[in-house]
């Protein structure tokens, strides 16, 4: 596949599309199913970041996207997702050749779930928003007075997104904080930089105020800069923990608001009265949905001793169904992993696994019959105690730990056991038990018996511990790009 918009070669700064600072900078996008080079696009410098600041902060400034009326923002931010609806084969397209991701998960998590999000934060949360809010009269010794609460947007706002739903999330972020009324500087991955770019034609087709929305895809000094940028009011980071603590502490010289989405282990309890069927269907899927690619997904799973291998017979039965290949055949079930280096990656903590004495009861390879592309077999670890290293650290690929326990104590022990805190599920027939045992996980999103499907774009998505700070997805992500301020005045002198 090759891109079919013709932007792709320069960033997107000031309503313009423009040359990069950094000529000999660039970044090849290969599709991770065919190794292949699909396009060549510049990799920002901190000279080309700083130029998307200047632009966004002067849009702010003395811009009008600030100033105008909700319903006004919502208006264009729905015009934006007309321009993305009409877009949407071509969008699919991208996102199965750049990220590698089977076709059917394409059309699901990677549009479905954050474009419906977008309309809703539009229709309903933007166009709904009350800036200002009277406050009861304040009686007192310099008399009576009374005031409202007001909501600012917080400024420019960096938004710097991972590659493993890279459409998902810079949509997820540019939403809430353009219908907050922000400029923004997006900074989409190096290894993901089409889904990113593709979104400044949108906006241009939409008609966004110049300045409003910038697009500069780079690495580590394109990130540097808009996490220490005196122009930015806020940083929005989704993924890895070692580089959230690093923008932490390049945003701390100038106490910057940041918002972290990072990283998870995150552990469904499995116990002897639950729906095993339906138990071993989810270990599945969370191994496998985008070859494991993702924070959230239970990688851990706790199973009560007595059900253990049946469910582990269940699992192995149900990993030979799963068809790896060719993302962009319908058919297959799971991709390849985004990168060489990632499956590098991925295969070291299987060999740790072996190290340690785990035991293998599927996987721990690459595929014979798929010599090119980054793949790696689904695998299935059992025998693990919580402290090895495959039980502890985020792999971010196709591998589950299995880990038995005796008791209900023991199980919430182990699950929460992790320096982690993004995700956690329990499995049971007694409903009143698993509640129990779900307020007690320390957790961003415990879902009982699977949940609702996943995380709902309209309850606050986040972490604990280690997985974050602050929350995204639905009025919870929208406050995070609000400022309140009160506003008083007199109506009575003493």
């Amino acid at each position: 596949m090759t891109t079919t918009f013709t932007s792709a070669n320069r960033f997107f700064i000031g309503g313009d599309w423009v040359d990069s600072k950094n000529p000999s900078g660039e970044i090849q996008v290969l599709n991770p199913a065919t190794e292949q080079v699909i396009a060549v696009v510049p990799e920002a410098s901190a000279a080309d970041a700083g130029r998307a600041v200047t632009a966004a902060r002067m849009a702010f400034d003395h811009g009008p996207w600030p100033h105008m009326q909700p319903r006004e923002r919502a208006k264009l931010l729905l015009r934006m997702a007309e321009r993305m609806e009409a877009r949407k084969a071509e969008i699919l397209d991208l996102l199965v050749a750049e990220a590698g991701a089977a076709r059917r998960t394409v059309e699901s998590l990677h549009w479905k779930t954050c474009f419906d999000h977008f309309v809703d934060l539009a229709e309903r949360v933007v166009a709904g928003h009350q800036v200002e809010r009277g406050i009861p009269p304040l009686v007192g010794k310099a008399g009576v007075g009374q005031g409202v609460v007001m909501d600012d947007p917080v400024g420019v706002a960096t938004l710097i997104t991972a590659f493993n739903f890279p459409f998902h999330l810079n949509l997820m972020k540019i939403g809430p904080a353009l219908g907050a009324g922000c400029t923004v500087v997006l900074k989409p991955s190096e290894l993901t930089p089409l889904s990113g770019l593709i979104l400044g034609e949108i906006a241009a087709e939409a008609g966004l105020p110049d300045g409003v929305l910038n697009i500069v895809p780079g690495g580590p000094e394109a990130g540097r800069e808009l996490a220490v940028n005196p122009g930015v009011d806020l940083v929005s980071f989704t993924g890895s923990g070692a580089v959230g603590k690093l923008i932490v502490r390049q945003s701390a010289e100038t106490l910057k608001r940041v918002v972290l989405e990072l990283g998870g282990k995150s552990a469904s309890i499995v116990f002897a009265d639950a729906d095993l069927d339906a138990a071993a269907r989810a270990v599945v899927s969370n191994m496998t949905l985008h070859s494991g690619q993702a924070c959230v997904l239970h990688t851990r799973t706790l199973v009560e001793k007595t059900v253990h291998d049946d469910l582990v017979e269940r699992v192995v039965t149900l990993l030979r169904e799963i068809r790896l290949g060719d993302p962009a055949d319908p058919e297959n079930m799971m991709g390849p992993l985004i990168s060489d280096m990632q499956r590098t990656r991925v295969l070291g903590y299987v060999d740790s696994g072996r190290e340690e004495g785990a035991d293998i009861a599927f996987g721990g390879g690459v595929p014979a019959e798929l010599p090119r592309g980054f793949y790696v077999e689904p695998t299935l670890f059992t025998g693990c105690t919580n402290d090895m290293k495959i039980s502890q650290q985020e792999i971010f690929g196709p591998v589950g730990v299995v880990i038995q326990f005796e008791d209900t104590e023991q199980a919430v022990t182990l699950a929460n056991d992790t320096k982690f805190g993004l995700g956690a599920g329990v499995w049971s027939r007694d409903a009143r038990k698993a509640y129990g045992i779900a307020r007690q996980m320390r957790a961003g999103l415990v879902q009982i018996n699977g949940g609702m499907g996943g995380a709902s774009p309209f309850g606050p998505y986040g972490g604990f511990k280690e997985s974050g700070i602050g929350r995204e997805y639905g009025e919870f992500g929208f406050s995070a790009y609000l400022e309140s301020k009160t506003i008083g005045w007199p109506i009575i002198a003493p």
